[in-house]
């Protein structure tokens, strides 16, 4: 289990909170649940109702989006930030490829945080509107 501390460093190298002080992100780390998942489980399925993010420690995770893989995402990516913000379906399934540690953020702490903290909501839509520009791109639909 990681401390505080290394949770807070960790936290620094993922896209969706590097402009975060730390100090703020030290209340994410100790609302954050660690889990330590075997190869092939389930971590959320195409269309149930999704309540939390996943950050991935250690391990490589594959997403399939209408049962074919569409990525594969190791340490310090992310799964899941949509449900963060919504109540919509999840958009895609997640399995572990391998053994895999991963901190588990759920909705209602994170909203917590962003009440609190208005730097974590910038950073979350920085790190969304990114997304979407790349998104937008890669079809060839950026204006």
């Amino acid at each position: 289990m990681l401390s505080t501390v290394e949770r807070v460093v960790f936290l620094k190298g993922v896209q969706l909170f590097t402009e975060i002080p730390g100090s703020e992100l030290a209340r994410v780390a100790q609302v954050a649940e660690e889990l330590e998942l075997p190869p092939d489980v389930e971590v959320m399925r195409e269309g149930d109702l999704g309540d939390s993010l996943y950050l991935v420690l250690e391990g490589r995770v594959t997403v399939y989006k209408g049962g074919r893989e569409v990525a594969q995402l190791g340490p310090r990516e992310c799964v899941g930030e949509l449900a963060l913000l919504d109540s919509e379906p999840r958009s895609a399934t997640v399995r572990t490829a391998e053994p895999t540690r991963m901190l588990k953020l759920e909705r209602e702490a994170f909203y917590e945080l962003m009440n609190d903290h208005l730097e974590i909501t910038r950073g979350i839509m920085r790190v969304l509107t990114r997304r979407l520009r790349e998104t937008t791109a890669e079809m060839g639909m950026e204006r």
